[in-house]
């Protein structure tokens, strides 16, 4: 799959978040052919080398790409896009195309999380969001595995180990992190403390959840996705079954790539 020349054949959709950017590159019979997820999200180098590592994973150039798509926080500061779409219709559209029949989407990024509801035609019908504070995001995670000394590749994992779940009273990141090193301070079990750090952002989640009707099938997308513990506390405070993949943190990408093939 390569060549020289512009190929409408091929879309692009770039999802610049707030910590991290993705990439994803679908062929005319929507065949993900190119993906790459890179550290560095808004005003870094990270939605080039995203595209550059979708672009290589492809084998394909910049020069074969025929529309090219941006979502997320960074959208607008994307100079090469043709088009951009707001985080929740690329969200909706990414989610319906990897779990047909999706109609309850949570999306937990860096710095905030969205609940959608979608039709049965997969169309957006309605969604809440967090507040602009970092408690229940990737943000409090990151702050966490500093403070607890954890990988945060590790954290879902070890949580999984607990044999208790600590309470974690404080909402907010600032005060919540204070509490930790204070609960570390008396000797509390650091497994037991990432299980309530696992709870904590799925509580979050699923107050903005519950704000709406829940309707399954539920799908999880962004970043935190990938964290076992989080989808299992989220699955507990929905009662809900907790669809994942390992696309679902490229579901924005994914969905902006879609949107504008649609529009060809």
């Amino acid at each position: 799959m390569s060549g020289s020349v512009s190929n409408p054949a091929y879309t692009m959709g770039v999802d610049i978040g707030s910590s991290t950017s993705k990439c994803v590159i679908l062929r005319s019979d929507a065949y993900i052919c190119g993906a790459a997820v890179s550290p560095g999200g808004t005003g870094t180098s990270g939605p080039e080398k995203a595209v550059g590592a979708a672009l290589q994973s492809a084998g394909l150039s910049a020069d074969n790409i025929g529309s090219i798509a941006a979502t997320g926080y960074g959208r607008n500061t994307y100079e090469p896009a043709d088009r951009t779409f707001s985080e929740l219709s690329c969200h909706a559209a990414g989610a319906a195309f990897i779990l047909p029949g999706v109609r309850t989407v949570v999306d937990i990024g860096g710095q905030d999380c969205k609940v959608m509801l979608l039709s049965d035609t997969g169309k957006l019908d309605n969604f809440a969001m967090n507040d602009k504070c970092a408690a229940g995001t990737g943000r409090f995670l990151e702050v966490m595995s500093r403070v607890l000394e954890v990988d945060l590749s590790d954290m879902g994992q070890m949580a999984e180990q607990a044999e208790s779940v600590a309470e974690i009273t404080s909402t907010c990141t600032v005060f919540a992190e204070s509490e930790i090193i204070s609960q570390l301070s008396r000797g509390v079990d650091k497994l037991a403390l990432l299980a309530g750090i696992h709870r904590s952002v799925a509580v979050k989640a699923a107050s903005i959840a519950k704000r709406m009707t829940v309707t399954e099938p539920v799908f999880f997308t962004g970043g935190v996705s990938q964290n076992i513990g989080v989808v299992k506390a989220l699955a507990k405070e929905l009662n809900a079954d907790i669809n994942t993949d390992p696309l679902a943190q490229l579901a924005g990408a994914l969905g902006a790539a879609l949107l504008i093939r649609a529009e060809m």
